[in-house]
């Protein structure tokens, strides 16, 4: 075999492992993330690493990328962090549209969906990189103590105190999706039409409302808190004229793993609202309206339609 040809096929082997990786890559990217922007051009960059890489010298190749796919996430989540500190207004996790398949995986809809990815975002670097590693991929301590550089001893301590940090703050009861669409289609119909009762009955007390515009789109400055106030405020939206709500069209779609709503305005997908379902209430509502968040879902919720 002439040294070109043996180039050749260790691209095409290279190339090959990626591919057989790459969803398990994206995910832990996205997970670290927040951003399915961040979390391809992670990709890309772990794809320029392996390719440099002797192949014929790695004994595990999964592991191996998850590592190279690890160290350049928390390089890009320390870049992410300054760009968080002057967002304007409350930061949400970029919407990824999902197969509805995914929500029946409960374990995997639970760690991508938005009520955990905003938990997720008040672990250090290191804690996320742990816990998304091993609550939610189950990779070895080991593995992972190469991945962050740090000894399986001192990982095993940080994957306590994250799954501690993580369970006094994730949703306290989880629903099945059908339970979760029951839910959406009730909040949907009450929101079409403005119905402030319906929506009061469908919402827990204590619901949280999120809007996130990135001081492109109008959003509530801060989290709304309350039925009664979530409720007015989104009855505000579509507005007592009927011509006002006519603008408006809805459409279910599956987000984050989570049965969610794409919303359009004149025709043009305005943005993206994803729940959180407890005991068959909405405790926890995320309407993502930048604009640079919503390019990633816009045509495929395009293509959906048609």
């Amino acid at each position: 075999m002439s040294e070109h040809t043996a180039g050749e096929h260790t691209t095409d082997t290279a190339t090959e492992t990626f591919v057989t990786h790459r969803n398990l890559l994206f995910t832990v990217a996205y997970e670290m993330l927040g951003s399915a922007a961040d979390a391809e051009d992670v990709l890309q960059e772990t794809w320029l690493r392996w390719v440099k890489v002797d192949q014929e010298q790695v004994s595990d190749q999964r592991a191996y990328l998850v590592r190279i796919t690890t160290r350049q996430s928390l390089n890009r989540l320390r870049t992410m962090s300054r760009r968080k500190e002057a967002y304007v207004g409350p930061w949400l996790p970029e919407p990824l549209l999902t197969a509805p398949d995914v929500a029946l995986d409960v374990e995997l809809a639970e760690s991508v969906s938005m009520a955990m990815m905003l938990v997720l975002e008040t672990l250090s670097p290191t804690e996320r990189a742990v816990f998304v590693l091993r609550e939610v991929f189950d990779v070895g301590y080991d593995e992972i103590a190469a991945a962050v550089d740090k000894s399986p001893a001192a990982v095993r301590q940080i994957a306590h105190r994250a799954r501690r940090h993580v369970d006094a703050r994730r949703p306290r009861q989880a629903v099945s999706a059908g339970e979760s669409r029951v839910a959406l289609e009730s909040f949907q119909r009450a929101f079409e039409t403005g119905d402030l009762q319906g929506l009061l009955d469908v919402l827990a007390p204590d619901v949280v409302y999120m809007g996130d515009g990135g001081g492109i789109k109008h959003a509530a400055p801060r989290p709304v808190i309350g039925a009664d106030k979530v409720a007015r405020l989104f009855t505000g939206m579509t507005g007592k004229a009927a011509r006002i709500r006519a603008a408006f069209a809805f459409t279910p779609t599956t987000v984050n793993g989570t049965p969610a709503l794409a919303v359009h305005l004149d025709g043009e997908l305005d943005g993206v609202i994803a729940l959180c379902v407890e005991g068959a209430r909405i405790s926890g509502l995320y309407f993502v309206r930048n604009p640079e968040k919503l390019s990633g879902v816009a045509s495929e919720i395009s293509l959906t339609l048609r």
